[in-house]
């Protein structure tokens, strides 16, 4: 046999043409494991930082559709004054959709706390956290469409395959649980970039993020599927593991590094710990009735979502290092091209309480100082009319804001122009949003890179610098 034949062959037909022989090699490499501890390292063991952390974990609360920001926390009084008349500037050259005349938000903003930041009557209980939240109202990207806006967000890349920032910090960070995945999305939608949006693209397979139900079944549905194995034991589930693994390094003895066996022989040994500890994270029976009420249980509107920021609370105490949690309807979301008033005001009326629930529940836990909260979309919506009760994508300049985590509390930066089109004075590009995500989780995102393909690779690509104004 041809050497060059002999590498092409695949492991099935090798284990039927060279019996004799891999049985040598596989007794070899059985009894050099039999040596070696049987449970294997696993790679998400925390890491040091190279700089000063202010937070130790992220829970990203992602509106899908894009929430209007001149509608939410961006007040713009000349929107209002201006309602029907021509936006008196330039328009943007690529659109995606034809607007019309300027559009003044139906609802009215009040000021909240001690530091007066201003919020809309949307969020009556949100705006209760007034003075810990840090609004970013100059945020722009570089895509009209839902999908690459959502990639943009998420990975830093609106053309490509690219790790999404889970991944990113998981590579850098670790985690602090080892029986539980280290990035959990609760209730993603499959939709616009879907599973590229919590993927790990050529970061190594631990680094995936890990779905727990979608956007198209209730929250209470959202498990872990086959997480109980009703059949065989636990002593015998460690056998055969164990046994799969002698296996897959007699095979990794032969043809060399893999990193997808890798990856899977990881994923095996999680899914083993899993077992004890994901039942327990998602079992709500234990939590009092005072505070399945704080995040809304109690209420048909809101259930849905408290529930998925309840478990976000018990996913993050129990050590995991990025949860997001997506509010999405499964079908319009936040995306009112039409129905404004009635469409914000049922997506807001769902999340409010249950997010200000949240956000009480970890700051009496003491979580929300190390914490860094995060809540926004993929882009904003425009100033002007699309239809006449309606508003188009804006990526040009739209809000998101942070809270805890080592972040300026009360505090509103940046700004877009008059009416709220473009982001104008302390411009926050989406890189410069990730460099300042990982600055705070103690991460130097020039130096977060991965070589792949002859090239390094970062979340920030080649550009990105930190916002430091806000910065606590």
């Amino acid at each position: 046999m041809e050497p060059n034949v002999f590498r092409s062959l695949s492991r099935r037909t090798l284990l039927q043409q060279t019996a004799g022989g891999f049985g040598y090699l596989a007794l070899q490499a059985l009894l050099a494991a039999e040596s070696a501890p049987t449970s294997i390292q696993s790679p998400l063991i925390p890491r040091t930082v190279s700089l000063p952390a202010r937070a130790k974990r992220i829970v990203f609360l992602f509106m899908k559709g894009g929430p209007s920001h001149v509608d939410t926390f961006d007040p713009k009084p000349l929107l209002q004054r201006d309602d029907g008349k021509p936006y008196p500037f330039e328009q943007p050259r690529v659109q995606f959709a034809t607007t019309g005349k300027l559009l003044k938000s139906p609802w009215t903003f009040r000021q909240h706390g001690q530091s007066g930041l201003p919020i809309s009557e949307l969020f009556p209980n949100v705006a209760t956290h007034a003075d810990e939240l840090c609004v970013l109202r100059s945020l722009h990207g570089t895509n009209t469409a839902h999908g690459g806006a959502c990639l943009k967000l998420h990975t830093g890349s609106d053309t490509q395959v690219r790790p999404s920032m889970g991944s990113w910090l998981l590579y850098g960070l670790g985690t602090e649980n080892q029986n539980l995945p280290g990035f959990i999305t609760i209730c993603p939608t499959f939709a616009h970039g879907g599973v590229n949006n919590w993927g790990s693209a050529f970061l190594p397979a631990f680094c995936q993020g890990t779905p727990i139900g979608n956007a198209s079944i209730p929250s209470d549905k959202a498990l872990v599927k086959h997480i109980l194995n009703t059949q065989t034991g636990a002593v015998a589930q460690r056998q055969q593991l164990d046994f799969i693994a002698k296996l897959n390094r007699a095979h990794e003895t032969l043809v060399g590094p893999d990193l997808a066996l890798e990856g899977r022989i990881n994923a095996f040994e999680l899914a083993y710990r899993m077992q004890s500890t994901m039942p327990e994270a998602q079992d709500l029976t234990g939590e009092s009735d005072a505070t399945k009420r704080l995040y809304g249980m109690d209420q048909p509107i809101t259930e849905n979502f408290g529930r998925q920021c309840l478990m976000a609370r018990r996913f993050l105490e129990r050590g995991v290092r990025f949860v997001q949690v997506t509010h999405s309807d499964g079908e319009v979301q936040w995306d009112q091209h039409g129905n404004l008033f009635k469409g914000h005001s049922k997506n807001a009326l769902e999340v409010d309480k249950p997010i200000a629930g949240f956000l009480s529940d970890l700051k009496q836990r003491g979580l929300l100082e190390d914490t860094l909260v995060i809540w926004g979309g993929e882009f904003g919506r425009t100033p002007t009319a699309q239809g006449t009760d309606g508003r188009d994508h804006n990526p040009y300049g739209f809000t998101m804001w942070l809270a805890g985590g080592g972040v300026k509390p009360g505090f509103a930066y940046g700004a877009t122009d008059d009416y709220g089109y473009f982001a104008q004075n302390d411009k926050v590009h989406i890189h410069d949003f990730h460099a300042t995500i990982l600055h705070l989780l103690g991460l130097d995102h020039e130096k977060l890179t991965h070589r792949y393909a002859g090239r390094d690779f970062r979340l920030t690509d080649v550009s990105g610098h930190v916002v430091k104004d806000i910065l606590a």
